[in-house]
Formats: C-alpha cells, structure tokens, sequence
C-alpha cells in the first residue's frame, strides 16, 4: 500500500487546500484536530492505522503562496526535519493575482521557480534523506476556475513542478489528472464548487491519489 515506515515523520505543505480548517494551536503530531477536515486526515487515518508510529503534521495555512511558503519556512519544515515532505502550492500565486478583488499580481513564474527550488534546497539540506511527494496545483472549470482565466496560468506551474519532481527525484501526484477525469463521472461543482477548494468527494479523491503515490516513494 505505501513505501512508508512506522518511523517515518510526515510534513504535508500548502495552502488553504491543505490546511483544510486545522486548529493551528494544535501542532502536536497525529492530533485530529491540528490535522484539519480534508485530505490529510483521510491519508493519516489510513497510515496511523496501518503504521503505529508515524507522525503525521499538517502546516498548511489558506492563503498563501510561493512567498508566504518561503517566509514561514523554517518554523514550519525545516526544525520539524520531516523524512518526508508532501508540498503543494501554486494556486493562490495564479488567483489571487486574476482576482479583481486582489490588488495583486499573479507570480512570475520565474519567481515561483527559484522559490520553490530553494525551499527544497534547504530542506534536502537539513534532511538529506529526504523523500518527496511534489503534487501539482490544480482547477476545475466551475466558479473562479470558469470566471477567470486561470487554467492557462496555472499550467506553466504544473509544469515547473513537473520539472522539479524530476529534476529532485521525487514522486509527482497529477491532481489534475485526477479532476479532469472525474469531471467524466459529476460536474465540475460536485468535486469542488468554487473550481479550488474540494468537496468532501473532492478530498477523498486527493487521498486515494496521495496514498497511491506514496507507494512509489
């Protein structure tokens, strides 16, 4: 089912798709409720169960993007020396720069690059055995993914993650593999009704494909 051990320390990273609700003053590993509603809880539910042992955190915080990840870096990765990081980011860099309610910019994507290499770099450094789950942002056609032009900017990320996961050896998670052949089976709103944040279907959907990935590790 998984390359993971019951010794392993797992750090999942992100944004508001991540964080999922999780109560940020509960920081211990495995807590519930430090581990919010969505698909880092079903994932740790299923590893907990089938490896007493492992630890499992979630730092994921809504919101951020490529600068914020940087910025909260080492309280939040480096001194938990995860022996494995499950990182995804990238959406809010396009959104929250197409936004008319933003007044922002989406991210360059030579910006997005160099900062997500070097957030890696200094991970790798602190854990040199270090594996990687790298999983692409993603969006639906429905809500702010249907209202805004944001599948086009999107995708040159998922390719600059494309690109890192080989470039670091790490495992690639398709999420938008995994929506764009779902929409075959519900409407784009069933899975996520804003076209960014899952449904519950939509996060059970992400864990089955993390757990999946996992197993490559």
């Amino acid at each position: 089912m998984t390359a993971l051990n019951a010794d392993d320390v797992v750090l999942f990273q992100g944004d508001s798709i991540t964080d999922a609700a999780r109560d940020r003053d509960r920081t211990k590993a495995n807590d519930p409720e430090g581990l919010g509603l969505g698909y880092v809880r079903m994932v740790s539910a299923r590893l907990l169960t089938d490896l007493p042992g492992i630890r499992m955190f979630n730092r994921g915080v809504s919101g951020d993007r490529i600068e914020h990840l940087r910025a909260r870096w080492r309280a939040d990765a480096l001194e938990l020396k995860p022996s494995v990081l499950s990182l995804m980011i990238g959406v809010n860099d396009t959104w929250h720069g197409l936004s008319p309610d933003n007044n922002e910019v989406p991210t360059p994507y030579d910006v997005f690059e160099e900062t997500y290499r070097l957030i890696l770099d200094q991970l790798r450094e602190a854990v040199p055995e270090l594996r990687l789950l790298l999983a692409e942002p993603f969006v639906l056609p429905c809500g702010a993914g249907q209202d805004l032009p944001m599948r086009s900017n999107l995708d040159p990320r998922r390719e600059i993650v494309h690109k890192l996961a080989t470039e670091y050896d790490a495992t690639l998670i398709h999420y938008q593999d995994v929506f764009d052949e779902a929409l075959e089976r519900a409407e784009a709103t069933y899975w996520a009704e804003d076209g960014v944040h899952p449904s519950l279907a939509g996060h059970r959907l992400m864990a089955d494909a993390w757990l999946a990935a996992a197993a490559e590790l």
